[in-house]
């Protein structure tokens, strides 16, 4: 399978930048997995095509302000950190620009030195492990010094940092949004609650890892960094009972689809559970637990590409990219969504 078998023509211009004042506002793209028929829509229209018994899945994941800008205590040299994952107590994981300044025992001063961090090892992919020392707690010192981890594709600046979290987010993990999720309203969730569909919560923490290109030319090749994800006794309960009496079981985004591939047993079944995957899906995988995807528009030649195409089958996928490219839909995060039922 060749990465270039998921490559889409996308001009720039389409690429959202800015997030909707009204996040149901969005654009939607119904693709009918089977046919491949697609239908265009507002998003917050999407009650038209829930019914009750369905269950609709979200990531309540929290984005952390993950990027730090600071300088080397030695020679006062810019240097800029993304947090990726705690290893444990203080200990990050870290991606470390410029990389080849960053050498062991180096030790960087962000905000006047109210934090301090100390490279203590090289991780794979020259990514640095940090000791951070502080007074206080950590949470409310990265609230005040850190920005969100918007992705290099979005240049303009993010007024409000509430904008790159969904309506839901609970639980702080995350170095990137779990972005499906960001056209859902307090009102429209309601809305669905309402009619007789439940909403199951479950988590996991977006790493960098599932947006790093696909640097092999053969796809079986590439290797998904692991994340962290909880699935509780409610939620399990929850999606065990929609499929148990026929409704559906529909995945806000990639990161709850990835979620419950890797919990679930051959069956379908899930228990609460936690834990860490590195699940990769691309086009042959076979699904056991959801039946439909609410998700946005992906890069080329990304793994999520490669996700949504084992859903709804490459040609089906890339004819609806190259429609929504015509229509002018916006992409990737802040863009619009697709609804694959």
């Amino acid at each position: 399978m060749d990465v270039k078998d998921f490559y889409y023509e996308l001009p720039k211009e389409l690429i959202a930048q800015d997030p909707l004042t009204d996040r149901s506002s969005s654009r939607m793209m119904l693709l009918d997995k089977t046919t491949g028929q697609t239908r265009h829509r507002i998003f917050s229209e999407i009650t038209e095509y829930l019914k009750p018994g369905d269950c609709l899945v979200i990531n309540n994941t929290k984005v952390i302000p993950a990027r730090l800008f600071g300088s080397k205590e030695e020679t006062n040299a810019r240097i800029e950190l993304l947090l990726l994952k705690r290893m444990e107590n203080d200990i990050w994981e870290t991606l470390v620009k410029p990389g080849k300044k960053a050498k062991t025992g180096t030790k960087i001063l962000f905000g006047d030195g109210i934090l301090t961090g100390e490279i203590i090892d090289i991780a794979e992919e020259g990514n640095r492990l940090i000791q951070f020392s502080y007074d206080g707690i950590f949470e409310e010192i990265l609230d005040r010094l850190g920005q969100m981890p918007l992705p290099p594709y979005i240049t303009h600046t993010l007024k409000d940092k509430n904008r790159y979290q969904t309506v839901y987010a609970k639980y702080d993990g995350s170095a990137a949004a779990p972005t499906a999720g960001l056209h859902f309203t307090p009102e429209l969730l309601d809305a669905i609650r309402k009619m007789g569909v439940e909403i199951a919560e479950i988590t996991l923490h977006v790493g960098l890892g599932t947006f790093r290109p696909v640097k092999e030319t053969d796809v079986l090749k590439h290797h998904m960094h692991s994340e962290f994800f909880q699935i509780g006794t409610d939620a399990a309960e929850k999606i065990n009972a929609a499929k148990a009496h026929g409704g559906r079981v529909i995945a806000v985004g990639t990161t709850s689809t990835r979620t419950l591939e890797s919990a679930a047993d051959e069956n379908g079944f899930l228990q609460a559970k936690s834990g860490w995957t590195d699940i990769f899906i691309y086009p042959g995988y076979q699904f056991k637990v959801i039946d439909g995807l609410v998700t946005n528009f992906h890069l080329p030649e990304s793994t999520l590409i490669m996700l949504v195409s084992a859903l709804a089958g490459r040609d089906c996928v890339l004819a609806a990219y190259e429609e929504a490219v015509k229509e002018k839909y916006r992409f990737f995060s802040f863009g619009d969504a697709m609804f694959i039922y």
